[in-house]
């Protein structure tokens, strides 16, 4: 008897059983990494782009997807950018970027974000618009603080025909502006900047101030060019009433106003540190020395609060002002010619003191 084994022998339903145990236990495989790269990928997606802070974006409208993960990386290294990077893809927002201000806020989800990015759907920003001598600065500190350049903000400034659609002129664009903050978009154009602020500047003018300017016998850009000198005269806020009443006292009396910030605005500008008797002489209807009342308009973007010292200005007898002799800022007054020629020659002594010639 051979001693061998006889070679075991699969029915054909064994076979088909191995294989479909085979297959199974692969799909079973290809099942189970299947859901660990869908978990993966669902928690790439939604987990939030950043967890401890907002992030503020400002975009320009040559904005990317990857341009942006790279200033998210930047201002945080724990950032979720992949998930963003993914989503900015698959909305394919590099075909249309849009330009603003936008905030990423914390445990804001990849999808969130992108839809905001992709949406254009802006945070807006606050700018502080200062009080300033002339268009050009103006241009400068509204520029400085939005994506707007400041050729194009200054250029509007000047033209007469955009000026003229608003109800300004060259002359009384100082009137069009009210130092104060606002909240606009980022990417505001600067026509729809200036539109916006010469509509907040006609929402200045209340019911109640406009009683008030009427009440003093000015127009409301009377009030505005009155505010313009005494912010020339004095950086000091709490004595902007008096210099105010000091100059309504001469309004009333007939007295020209012999300003002196009237004569450097009609001088160009140039602001001598000696106003002279040669700058006096200058032809020009701002020159309060020369012409009665007050000039044909504001000679600066004037601040609310002198607006309102104006049209609550003091009472009192004070006829004349000269600088203080300690430069200080505050100012000597005084109700006689006599008072204020001895409070002059004290000043110019301590001007002579330090050298101060011209």
């Amino acid at each position: 008897m051979s001693n061998f084994a006889l070679p075991l022998y699969k029915s054909p339903m064994e076979h088909k059983t191995h294989k479909t145990h085979k297959l199974l236990v692969t799909l079973i495989l290809l099942l189970a990494i299947g859901v660990c790269a869908a978990t993966v990928m669902y928690h790439i997606l939604t987990r939030p782009v950043t967890k401890d802070k907002d992030l503020t974006l400002f975009l320009y409208p040559d904005a990317t997807a990857d341009s942006i993960i790279s200033i998210i990386s930047e201002s945080d290294s724990t950032a979720n950018t992949l998930g963003l990077s993914l989503w900015l893809k698959y909305l394919k927002y590099d075909s249309n970027p849009r330009s603003g201000c936008y905030t990423v806020t914390s445990m804001a989800s990849a999808r969130k974000v992108a839809g905001i990015l992709k949406g254009g759907m802006q945070t807006p920003v606050n700018i502080t618009v200062r009080s300033c001598r002339n268009n050009a600065q103006m241009a400068r500190t509204l520029a400085s603080q939005l994506m707007a350049d400041s050729t194009g903000i200054a250029t509007l400034l000047n033209s007469r025909e955009f000026l003229d659609s608003l109800g300004y002129t060259p002359a009384t664009v100082f009137c069009m502006i009210i130092p104060d903050t606002y909240q606009v978009y980022w990417n505001v154009s600067p026509r729809g900047l200036l539109e916006r602020l010469a509509k907040e500047s006609s929402g200045f003018w209340t019911d109640e101030r406009k009683r008030k300017a009427d009440a003093i016998g000015l127009s409301t850009q009377q009030v505005m060019t009155l505010a313009s000198i005494i912010e020339e005269e004095t950086s000091m806020s709490d004595e902007l009433p008096q210099v105010a009443g000091l100059y309504m006292n001469r309004l009333k009396k007939g007295m020209p106003l012999q300003a002196d910030p009237t004569v450097i605005f009609a001088l160009g500008g140039e602001r001598p540190k000696r106003v002279l008797q040669a700058h006096l002489e200058v032809d020009s209807p701002y020159n309060t020395y020369k012409n009665p009342g007050l000039p044909p308009a504001p000679i600066r973007f004037v601040n609310p609060k002198s607006i309102d010292a104006v049209l609550n200005y003091s009472n009192h007898s004070y006829l004349y002002m000269c600088a203080k002799e300690d430069f200080s800022g505050y100012h000597n007054f005084a109700t006689t010619y006599s008072q204020h020629m001895e409070n002059a020659r004290r000043y110019q002594r301590a001007l002579n003191q330090r050298g101060i010639m011209k």
